[in-house]
């Protein structure tokens, strides 16, 4: 059987308001394969998000050049819970292109890493509920009308849903509302979806993402003919890591997960990944193709 991949890129991505190394900043794995075609490692650790975004338009137009086709994972949401295109009033066929739209147009993200992801998850409360609700976390300095620090109320049959199918799935997953603090993925999302249209937007067909454009399934060889990269969304916590002597957690994590997924490919198991397991509800598996996406791996 063939390997769907040459190469895995895995992102660790972080929504730090100035430039930053070490842990809880950006990390990329990239495992690929030498002139002897073993599997090798690297990674990178740039200090800026303008920087990383460089670092992987480098990676991937090298991998392109050995015509190379890579699974780019960014451990952060690439879709939101569902109905939140519709509640915003999006124009558009697809609620999670239109999603991305429209944070491209609203997110600031500049070369320091100061960036307005507070005001921006403001800004979609006022439109969503008028209040400082669904989004929640921010430094006491940052606090507005339309987002406080601390969550000001439970999410209720009204509203949008506070977790996605996949982050009910992946066990443990935080929920992309929460804008600060620990394990705070929405403001890596706010952040981060617009540097992952970017990326896809530069390469156009020859750059998937997952599940919204390749479909919600198994894929196969002939689905990704001419595709050079598809992005898909990751957990790292899925996978065990341990840190070898000196190696920070964040590093070992994109290390480990860039393995297990090459292991997987060498062993013909990556290409089910793609796709929901036989018994998943067929309401889930529209949601997550239109709107919410998936976390590779997560078994449902």
């Amino acid at each position: 059987m063939s390997r769907l991949f040459s190469a895995y890129v895995i992102v660790d991505w972080s929504a730090a308001a100035k430039p930053t190394t070490g842990a809880d900043s950006v990390w990329i794995g990239v495992m690929k394969r030498d002139v002897r075609f073993r599997l090798t490692f690297e990674s990178f650790n740039p200090p800026t998000r303008q920087e990383a975004e460089a670092k992987l338009a480098t990676i991937l137009d090298d991998l392109k050049k050995r015509g190379e086709r890579a699974l780019v994972g960014f451990d952060f949401p690439l879709g939101f819970p569902r109905g939140v295109s519709a509640a915003l009033a999006l124009k558009g066929d697809h609620p999670w292109r239109a999603v991305w739209d429209q944070l491209a147009k609203m997110v600031k993200d500049k070369a320091d890493n100061t960036n307005n992801r507070f005001g921006v998850g403001s800004e979609l409360n006022r439109r969503l509920t008028g209040g400082p609700f669904p989004f929640w976390g921010c430094p006491p300095k940052d606090a507005l009308t339309t987002l406080q620090p601390k969550r000001t109320r439970e999410h209720g049959p009204g509203d949008l849903p506070e977790f996605r199918h996949a982050d009910l799935a992946a066990k443990g997953a935080a929920s992309i509302w929460k804008l600060y603090y620990n394990g705070s993925v929405g403001g890596q999302a706010i952040v981060g979806i617009p540097a992952a249209r970017r990326l896809k937007d530069a390469r156009g067909d020859a750059a998937r993402v997952w599940p919204f454009e390749t479909g919600f399934k198994a894929l196969t060889e002939a689905d990704l003919d001419d595709v050079q990269v598809v992005i898909a969304e990751v957990y790292p916590s899925l996978v065990k890591a341990t840190p070898a002597p000196g190696e920070i957690k964040d590093a070992a994590q994109v290390r480990a997960l860039a393995e297990h997924f090459a292991k997987l490919d060498e062993a013909g198991k990556l290409a089910a990944l793609f796709g929901p397991s036989k018994d998943a509800p067929a309401d889930l598996v529209v949601d997550a193709q239109t709107e919410e996406g998936w976390i590779l791996g997560a078994a449902i």
